[in-house]
């Protein structure tokens, strides 16, 4: 999925998913002091066997106290590559239409800004991750969390329907005993990372339903069994996208009552203004236009963009080029006796733009 990409270091903050690629080996770094930003999925072609995972746990850049809570747990290295996937793929998905499209070029660099792109990659990864662990949690992948057991749910029954309550309650616990977050600091970047991470849990929460299946004869609802879902991680990134488009600017002022500095948005005028709200994505400064090549993007020239849709805005007023394309697809298809389908192969010709270089 990232074969090729450039090496990246990751700032020291709260904690981190970094990438590190080679010809030969994929490594991957995980600690609890940095931002978290995207995995490759290393262990792809590992055969499955009983010691696996404490190989992945070893060539881990891991603190000694995560290290034993991965050699503790098997599935946990198999739930950070899911989470890595997830994160990725909707973060790419969410912003292919934007001049900065999550490229992994220049990760390293933007990482150590306070950006809104900063904000979101803090917040994407935080919330796969709380959702692949309460995932792995109901699927029987983690051996030490089950089904949710949240008070007044049948899990029991659930359970013998082959339904199982996603454990968003473990995760959350389980990811804070293991990002090792404690107290916030009182640098105003660490307080904005904490902030930014917390969106993302909260923003899988929120998504967490009762679902309720009914059990009875023809149909009727005369037993019903109900248990905690969590919505699909496409809708976590439609809400986080939104909390993107919305993020708030924060400056550090001081409470006059403990003393202690907090965040604050220049729209409040008070000195002790009220802090940003726990679902609000805050940054630090504004982003660079992402339309030139920079150690943050490798900008948008080249990039394809829809003629009616993006490609005024993508292509930075630089204009876009027009190309004819040649495409294959299956045409003029029907069924024949008695279980197959025969087509053609037809030749389309179609449009293309791509934005212009700068």
């Amino acid at each position: 999925m990232c074969t090729g990409l450039p090496r990246t270091a990751c700032p020291l903050r709260l904690f981190a998913l970094c990438i590190l690629l080679s010809h030969a080996a994929a490594y991957f770094g995980l600690t609890g002091r940095e931002p978290m930003v995207f995995l490759a999925s290393p262990f792809a072609n590992e055969p499955p066997n009983s010691k696996a995972h404490l190989k992945q746990c070893e060539q881990m850049t891991l603190t000694r106290r995560q290290k034993r809570l991965c050699r503790r747990e098997p599935g946990l290295a198999e739930t950070l590559r899911e989470s890595v996937r997830l994160s990725l793929l909707e973060c790419r998905y969410q912003f292919r239409n934007e001049r900065w499209n999550c490229s992994m070029d220049g990760r390293g660099s933007l990482l150590k800004r306070g950006f809104k792109e900063t904000a979101f990659l803090h917040a994407v990864s935080s919330a796969a991750l709380s959702h692949a662990l309460a995932k792995a949690c109901s699927s029987g992948r983690m051996e030490r969390c089950t089904c949710d057991d949240s008070p007044g749910l049948q899990q029991r029954e659930a359970w013998q329907w082959g339904v199982c309550g996603d454990n968003l309650k473990y995760s959350t616990k389980f990811l804070k005993k293991f990002l090792g977050q404690k107290r916030v600091s009182k640098d105003l970047r660490a307080q904005i990372d904490a902030h930014n991470i917390n969106v993302g849990i909260r923003a899988v929460k929120s998504g967490l339903k009762t679902t309720c299946k009914c059990h009875g004869v023809s149909g009727s609802c005369a037993v019903r069994t109900c248990w905690k879902q969590l919505s699909l991680f496409q809708d976590t990134g439609h809400l986080l996208k939104f909390r993107y488009d919305t993020a708030v600017r924060v400056h550090s002022v001081t409470n006059s009552a403990t003393g202690e500095s907090e965040l604050a948005s220049p729209r409040h005028h008070s000195n002790t203004g009220p802090r940003p709200r726990p679902t609000e994505l805050v940054f630090l400064e504004e982003s660079p236009s992402f339309c030139r090549p920079s150690r943050y993007s490798p900008g948008t020239a080249g990039r394809p963009c829809s003629k009616d849709t993006s490609c005024s805005s993508l292509c930075c007023g630089w204009g876009y080029n027009t190309a004819l394309h040649l495409t294959t697809l299956s045409c003029h298809c029907q069924v024949r006796w008695c279980c197959h389908v025969e087509c053609q192969t037809c030749l389309r010709e179609e449009e293309v733009y791509t934005c212009k270089k700068h």
